[in-house]
């Protein structure tokens, strides 16, 4: 018999090193959630895992509802999948020189 724990939209998340508010964390393969405030490291926080977030993008336009992804390496939106985990999709599209997307959070 299951037992309800908590609403979802944010985790509880404990991690290894200092996680800053507003930073992006990998969540293995699924996906990421975002620090909804600083975390001290081996302390248990929030990561927000359901929502619309507003992000730094890589160069290139994005479509709208086009799937992106994060670049844990270059810290930013991409629509390349390869290397990178799926952070959802684009709510509306990003020109080329715009420095932001707006992302729908997704988990794989």
């Amino acid at each position: 018999m299951a037992s309800w724990v908590q609403e979802g939209e944010t985790i509880d998340y404990t991690p290894s090193a200092a996680v800053a508010a507003g930073e992006v964390v990998v969540m293995g393969t699924t996906g990421i959630g975002i620090a909804d405030r600083p975390i001290a490291a081996n302390e248990k926080g929030g990561l927000v895992v359901e929502g619309v977030i507003e992000e730094v993008k890589a160069t290139g336009a994005i479509t709208r509802f086009a799937k992106v992804y994060w670049d844990a390496t270059a810290k930013k939106i991409t629509t390349t999948a390869t290397n990178n985990v799926l952070a959802g999709y684009a709510v509306e599209a990003a020109a080329d020189g715009d420095a932001v997307v707006r992302v729908k959070l997704m988990r794989s």
